[in-house]
């Protein structure tokens, strides 16, 4: 692993004053208004509620992460709503000259990057009933948000990111003295599927669909009205997407896919997975859930003062991968095919 990569997520920013921001806003925007302070695993992230009433979630980059970093997460939101209007993604607001971003100067350290983004409205999945209705919409607009990434393209969409599946096996040097089930994955990871993953289709992934970054509509609590933080996309093997997002939609039955099936149907259904994607998607699943018990057991040691944000997914992960571990790759490769009607194919 890069030390760049490790970077963005071994260092945490010094805190902006909420007058550097509102001068910022002001010069590069001319927005004004009431700051608050929104939680962040890099970025310094804030609420603005604007004087006119409308509201913005304004981003200072991590100064870790270079400038065609942010310029590829903000040129995919662009493509993205370029191809699928409805989407319920965030909307970049330009500048005062036009341009969607503002390379900053810091008196105290290296240049960052200043975006401003439109604010959705929704209650966070993580804080309603799970239901089979909500999982389906999900999945549903995932689904449409892949599909309309399929065809962008970025210089820095290939870059180097701690958080990406087929890469997994670069997080040794994270993972000393685990478990000897997670290091017996690890290895499984990187000498039978990693070769596995060379074949597959690959394209820019949002690669972070945890129930934080999903917004469902307030009033039903079912449709999706939005998929927010593409901080970690990734060019990448498309169904790493969806075992992503089926790492976070485990249910506590003895089949813990049970519940993720209603999200893998409706993708699908909206964007047809091949036989050899659904043959790869439990491990798959099962390394996400590895890499997200390594990756935030390694940051919490190293910020102790962000520990609870930070492992807000950690025991929920480690659960899941014992659980789904047992349920076997036999059986769940069975049931996955099958509720992709794939009964028989190999």
């Amino acid at each position: 692993m890069s030390e760049q990569a490790t970077a963005l997520f071994s260092t945490m920013t010094e805190a902006s004053s909420f007058d550097t921001m509102a001068t910022l806003l002001a010069q590069h925007y001319g927005l004004s208004g009431q700051l608050s302070r929104l939680n962040s695993e890099r970025d310094e992230n804030f609420h603005l509620q604007a004087s006119d009433g409308v509201q913005y979630v304004v981003k200072l980059s991590h100064p870790a992460e270079p400038r065609t970093m942010t310029d590829f997460q903000t040129q995919a939101l662009l493509y993205a709503l370029e191809q699928d209007p409805a989407l319920p993604i965030p909307r970049v607001i330009a500048r005062r000259d036009g341009q969607p971003w503002a390379a900053i100067s810091m008196p105290d350290g290296p240049e960052r990057v200043l975006r401003v983004l439109s604010y959705l409205d929704g209650k966070p999945l993580h804080q309603v009933v799970r239901t089979v209705a909500q999982r389906r919409h999900l999945g549903t607009t995932l689904a449409r948000l892949d599909k309309a990434l399929a065809g962008f393209q970025h210089p820095a969409a290939h870059h180097d990111l701690l958080w990406d599946i087929q890469h997994c096996e670069r997080l040794r040097t994270l993972a000393e003295g685990q478990e000897p089930q997670f290091r017996q994955w690890l290895d499984h990871f990187e000498y039978t599927l990693k070769p596995r993953l060379a074949s597959l289709r690959r394209q820019v992934i949002h690669n972070d669909l945890n129930p934080h970054n999903v917004l469902l509509d307030p009033v039903n609590e079912v449709s999706t009205a939005g998929l927010i933080d593409f901080g970690d996309m990734v060019h990448a093997p498309l169904v790493n997407e969806l075992a992503v997002a089926c790492s976070y939609q485990l249910s506590g039955n003895g089949n813990p896919l049970d519940s993720a099936a209603d999200l893998i149907a409706a993708y699908h259904a909206e964007n047809p997975l091949t036989v050899e994607e659904v043959g790869l998607l439990y491990d798959l699943i099962l390394t996400r859930l590895y890499m997200t018990v390594t990756i935030t057991d390694w940051r919490a040691l190293r910020h102790p003062e962000n520990r609870s944000y930070i492992l807000r997914n950690n025991g929920i992960s480690r659960d899941g991968f014992i659980r789904l571990s047992a349920l076997g790759r036999e059986q769940a490769t069975r049931y996955l095919r099958d509720i992709c009607s794939m009964k028989g194919q190999a």
